[in-house]
């Protein structure tokens, strides 16, 4: 979610192909960069198949059983395996929490018509958000755990708007990416629906929403996130972010924000909204594309200069957001308070400086934080954010300092956790400036 900006028309990454809206000959190539599987319209039925052609195909996303389906008119079904059940999912999570790869991807085919019966005919009252893609719906579906239960399925419904600068390849990337993955901190995809040429994806619905509504939104129902909320959430984030990074076959997140930052009722981050994601297969291999899509501010310097993506490009991103969670501010205020000051000296002469982080800090933490602690986090937020992609940190070496910082921050207070009040900066050890 969030307002996206285009520089260029057109994106022409190295290994996939532009994807075509009328094709034809009636079929639509998934060519986000994982899978050739397309749908091929036949009457009232679609089906799904798999090209012949194999480039740019990762092997773990090979598929390990047939993969038809079709529907009717009013019926629905799985996408690549109907056997599977979103309850198995849930299972999977528990007994896989680092993440695993599904062997075959488990999406119902919604029809319009479920669509509208879950939203009341889409009706006002059910919109949550609206982003570049679309608004997004709430909704309430049957399934067979709540037929048993006697209570519906909530779920959160995303609409393609007919004058959307995103459209059919995002559609198809968060298919591809979200119908085969499963981490306890990436959303659930449950499906999807393409009928009178419109788009639909399916969620699972979050009940906390966004990381930016709580950051940065008012009112009787936000609620500000506590010091130990705001630790579980990054830790979150940036383990879904590393599980992307650590495939065979990396997949570069490229839209990391706090929009797309949902919670669930106890505050497990997920990461959402895969429609900008693309794959290498290194990490020093850049995706490259003349189109710059994203959200200002978060987009790493090197991607807004080149066009060049690496997988590094999330780390500056994940910086970013960290030195948000800091400040409770936007990265649009911090970058008019630098002025011409570099976002690195700004940090350095701010949430570095023993004196001042107190003034700089979230006022809505109420001074309830450790000082050594979110020193350390500031000191972690340069090294992510640092000019040159190589010089970065890792996601995996983010998450164990992330982890460091917690397990010392469950550390009984002591004179380690005890307000700091001298003035003089900290200094950064054996780190590249690179800015």
């Amino acid at each position: 979610m969030g307002n996206c900006w285009s520089l260029e028309p057109g994106d022409h990454p190295k290994s996939s192909t532009a994807s075509n809206p009328n094709n034809q000959t009636g079929s639509t190539r998934f060519s986000a960069g994982f899978s050739n599987a397309r749908l091929i319209q036949n009457g009232n039925s679609t089906s799904l198949g798999h090209s012949s052609h194999s480039g740019g195909i990762s092997r773990f996303f090979e598929p390990s059983s047939s993969n038809n389906f079709s529907t009717g008119n009013n019926t629905s079904t799985s996408l690549w395996g109907s056997e599977n059940s979103q309850a198995s999912r849930v299972r999977d999570e528990e007994e896989f929490p680092q993440g695993q790869i599904l062997d075959v991807a488990d999406l119902r085919a919604f029809t319009l018509a479920e669509l509208k019966v879950a939203t009341r005919n889409f009706r006002a009252d059910t919109v949550l958000g609206e982003g570049g893609f679309g608004r997004v719906f709430k909704g309430l579906i049957e399934d067979r755990a709540a037929k048993k239960s006697g209570e519906g399925l909530t779920i959160a419904i995303k609409k393609l708007k007919s004058e959307s600068m995103q459209g059919l390849a995002e559609w198809q990337s968060e298919v591809n990416f979200l119908g085969r993955l499963s981490h306890p901190n990436l959303v659930k995809l449950l499906g999807f629906g393409r009928e009178d040429n419109q788009l639909f994806l399916v969620y699972e619905f979050l009940h906390r929403g966004s990381l930016d509504n709580h950051l940065f939104g008012r009112g009787a129902n936000v609620r500000p996130l506590s010091w130990d909320t705001r630790l579980k959430v990054m830790i979150g984030a940036a383990r879904g972010l590393d599980f992307l990074h650590s495939l065979e076959k990396k997949i570069i997140y490229r839209d990391f924000k706090p929009s797309n930052m949902l919670l669930d009722k106890t505050y497990t981050v997920k990461l959402s909204d895969f429609g900008l994601a693309r794959s290498v297969a290194s990490p020093d291999q850049s995706h490259v594309s003349t189109r710059i899509v994203g959200t200002m501010g978060y987009a790493a310097p090197e991607y807004v200069a080149t066009g060049h993506l690496y997988v590094k490009s999330d780390v500056y991103g994940f910086g970013v957001v960290l030195v948000e969670v800091l400040t409770g501010k936007r990265i649009s205020d911090i970058l008019r308070l630098c002025e011409k000051m570099p976002l690195r000296d700004w940090i350095k002469s701010n949430l570095l400086n023993r004196g001042k982080i107190r003034s700089i800090m979230d006022a809505k933490l109420e001074g309830k934080y450790p000082n050594n602690l979110a020193l350390r986090l500031a000191e972690l937020a340069i090294k992510c954010i640092q000019a040159e992609p190589k010089v970065r940190p890792s996601m995996k070496e983010v998450v164990e300092t992330l982890e460091q910082i917690e397990a010392d921050n469950e550390k009984p207070a002591d004179n380690s956790r005890k307000r700091i009040t001298r003035s003089r900066p900290v200094q950064l050890h054996d780190q590249p400036d690179g800015g």
